[in-house]
């Protein structure tokens, strides 16, 4: 498909998802609006080194509460998530409503925003878009992120549904594989500190359906267990520990895939990009193996 004459604004584009998302983009033909919280920092230079940039790429500077674009949310729950999050969420929502030519919003949320709600987390159970977090319990947890991703969510559907805004919101776990940036978001700090467990979806696809929606993109929840045996097998020279507490690492319950494959999505083997994740790594001098 060719986004030859076509416009997208891609916000928070330095991060892991959205600096694909531009690729991709471009590498279809699309002009991209980027938007980053310092145009000149240097840890953006992944961005100006695609091909197209020089073309069809603009970076734009945003910040927390201006009204037109949407901010980044941090992942250091010791910063103040809550105001900007939900603020900046409607303030980019209000833009897209009053302007014709945007036909339609994709909102990349968190699966923080559907797990926490209270139901019990068992092997049978099934996870899909239908949940929707407990404002309530993530206060409990006194867990700035979860609340911050609970509330810019729920302001988001209501202000949509309000306003007649075609919105889109997609949920994705940890995400891992290669990255092109140059700094480790918490997902792949995961990988690389081996510490905890990992849910990932590798996504082929840009085009969403006409229907608005929520859309899990989480391939598996995988043992962390599975991940050292891996790492063990293709990896015997990286300093591992040799075993874990079985019982502390069990799966606790599923996550459909359903929807998510209704867009068309083909999960990648977590093995595979567990693997591209270390080649990354590698690649970009955080580790010797």
């Amino acid at each position: 498909m060719s986004g030859e004459g076509k416009v997208v604004c891609v916000t928070g584009a330095s991060g892991f998802i959205a600096s694909w998302l531009v690729k991709l983009l471009l590498e279809r033909n699309y002009t991209v609006k980027a938007t980053v919280r310092d145009p000149n920092d240097p840890k953006i230079k992944h961005l100006h080194e695609l091909d197209g940039t020089k073309e069809r790429l603009h970076i734009l500077r945003q910040t927390y509460w201006k009204k037109g674009l949407l901010t980044l949310q941090l992942m250091d729950v010791k910063a103040e998530l809550i105001d900007p999050a939900v603020k900046g969420t409607l303030n980019v929502l209000r833009s897209c409503a009053k302007v014709q030519s945007v036909k339609r919003v994709v909102i990349t949320s968190s699966i923080a925003s559907i797990l926490f709600n209270g139901n019990p987390l068992t092997p049978d159970v099934v996870v899909d878009e239908t949940w929707f977090s407990s404002t309530a319990l993530c206060r409990e947890l006194k867990n700035r992120y979860l609340v911050s991703k609970t509330l810019a969510e729920e302001a988001s559907w209501k202000f949509a549904k309000e306003n007649g805004v075609d919105l889109v919101t997609l949920h994705p776990g940890l995400v891992i594989g290669p990255f092109l940036h140059s700094t480790l978001n918490l997902s792949l700090e995961v990988i690389l500190d081996i510490t905890n467990d990992v849910a990932f979806a590798h996504i082929q696809a840009l085009e969403v359906p006409k229907a608005s929606g929520r859309y899990l993109l989480v391939g598996r929840v995988t043992q962390f267990c599975q991940i050292l045996k891996i790492l063990h097998e293709h990896y015997p020279t990286l300093q591992l520990p040799e075993k874990l507490e079985a019982a502390k690492y069990e799966q606790t319950y599923q996550i459909s895939q359903e929807r998510a494959k209704s867009l068309g999505i083909n999960f990648m083997p977590w093995e595979v990009s567990l693997r591209d994740t270390v080649e990354c790594f590698k690649e970009k001098g955080f580790f010797n193996v």
